[in-house]
């Protein structure tokens, strides 16, 4: 009779065992959503009618200097897995948009770092709002509870599963 408590959950204290290819199944579907062309999908889905520099291929520059702050171009490559000379092309649109700009580091003079301004700011918070549309939009036909569940287990996952990078 204990053993059948435990294999319920009954006692929370006893760790839950895992569930056999559950790795396998959450691997498969990270894999999918990390595909480049599916990103290049939702990036082109995000960016559509922002203006001409703003593309799938401007997004992660965005979006990642929304995350980071100004950020030197190597910096930034490194964050998004691009080399210098990319991110600097990059930026060079973005900043002729007028939707970032360069500045000396304070920290090193010779340096200089990429920072967005208002309107890339404004640029970044719709292309956050349509991306929380088109989630909601997804989950929409999923039963509330299961929804709010899969969110707070995608959060704890996100801060407690192998992707998390100190």
């Amino acid at each position: 009779m204990r053993r059948a408590r435990y294999d319920r959950g009954v006692n929370s204290s006893a760790s839950p065992a895992p569930v056999p290819g559950l790795g396998d199944t959450v691997a498969d579907a990270l894999a999918t959503l990390l595909r480049r062309p599916a990103r290049a999908a939702l990036h082109r889905r995000l960016t559509e009618g922002l203006g001409e520099a703003v593309d799938e291929v401007t997004y992660p520059v965005l979006s990642a200097l929304a995350r980071t702050g100004a950020r030197s171009a190597a910096d930034l490559a490194t964050e998004i897995g691009l080399d210098r000379s990319g991110v600097s092309r990059r930026a060079t649109r973005l900043q002729a948009a007028g939707l970032l700009h360069r500045e000396t580091d304070p920290r090193d003079q010779r340096a200089t770092l990429l920072a967005l301004t208002p309107a890339g700011e404004q640029t970044v918070a719709e292309m956050r709002r349509r991306l929380a549309a088109a989630i909601e939009e997804a989950l929409a036909p999923w039963p509330a509870g299961e929804a709010e569940a899969f969110a707070r287990g995608l959060q704890r996952f996100t801060e407690h599963g192998p992707f998390n990078i100190p």
